[in-house]
């Protein structure tokens, strides 16, 4: 991918991919938008195995690094198995990303008046727990730490100072520019609407998660919802009772992108680092590059 040079069809974010059957090629036709597109999922993670390994790591020094870190984390790990996780759709055409590209709300308190703003954090294929937790940390506490806005607050306050009329323009300007690919790369770095994951830790607000829409405007394919961690009693093997923890994520996919069985093959992997948490403390050995 290095020595890759950008070919026309190409965008600022990902490239064309060419490969694909006649089929795959055809169904941004038939569903042309996300919410067409979208496929819900429910799973309830155990998360004993994990919550152990938390606690442990935060013993050792990295404090406050919790489930949406792990969950972050694995996401990538997945991605660098599976890279079909992070392709797009826009223009009616199916895109491998270039990057990892997270996106989430952040309130800078966690009181009703508080204002909330949107960050996006880049990642590597190779990126482990620890580079999740230091990224996420930095990008959080500079939100917190800066009354003023951001570059996509920015963009926003500037859109809405137009008269209403010319804010639909603009926004119907953006749409066609995003359908060619003309959106320059520092609008998209401003936008929320542009990545590979947003995530939404309800968990926070001690409620349970919900089922999101991915947004027609923009390129993000997956919104993961997960709530709080709870405790449940069950019976092992043994015939022992015992005190087991989980957490309930919902997930919203893009079914354009890639089809059931591999989105499943994902999951599967999913699960297993959530029993296997201590993984995600390493690079993975190889990294998988998504088909041209």
């Amino acid at each position: 991918m290095n020595d890759y040079k950008r070919r026309f069809g190409d965008r600022a974010e990902g490239r064309l991919i060419r490969s694909l059957p006649a089929f795959n090629k055809f169904i941004p036709y038939i569903m042309p938008t996300r919410n067409d597109a979208s496929n819900q999922y429910e799973e309830r993670f155990e998360v004993s195995v994990l919550d152990r390994e938390l606690r442990r790591l935060r013993v050792e020094g990295y404090k406050g690094i919790g489930i949406l870190h792990f969950l972050i984390a694995a996401y990538i790990r997945g991605v660098s198995m599976l890279p079909g996780i992070n392709r797009f759709v826009v223009g009616r055409r199916i895109f491998a990303r270039h990057g990892i590209e997270v996106v989430m709300t952040v309130k800078r308190a966690l009181t009703v008046g508080a204002s909330e703003t949107t960050i996006k954090v880049k990642f590597e294929p190779t990126d482990t727990i620890f580079d999740v937790y230091r990224k996420m940390n930095d990008k959080i506490d500079e939100i917190k730490a800066d009354d003023g806005s951001n570059n996509t607050e920015d963009v926003a306050e500037i859109l809405c100072r137009l008269p209403r009329f010319l804010l639909r323009f603009a926004l119907a300007v953006l749409r066609v520019m995003d359908y060619f690919g003309w959106i320059p790369m520092s609008l998209l770095d401003a936008s929320p609407f542009h990545g590979s994951l947003i995530i939404t830790d309800l968990g926070s607000l001690r409620i349970g998660p919900v089922y999101h829409h991915i947004y027609n405007f923009g390129t993000l394919p997956v919104f993961i919802a997960f709530g709080s961690k709870y405790h449940a009693y069950e019976i092992n093997r043994r015939g022992q009772v015992e005190d087991r923890k989980y957490i309930d994520c919902k997930m919203t996919m893009d079914e354009r992108t890639v089809d059931g069985h591999y989105y499943a093959q994902f999951l599967q992997a999913y699960r297993y680092m959530f029993q296997h948490p201590e993984i995600l403390e390493a690079p993975p050995s190889k990294v998988v590059e998504d088909i041209f």
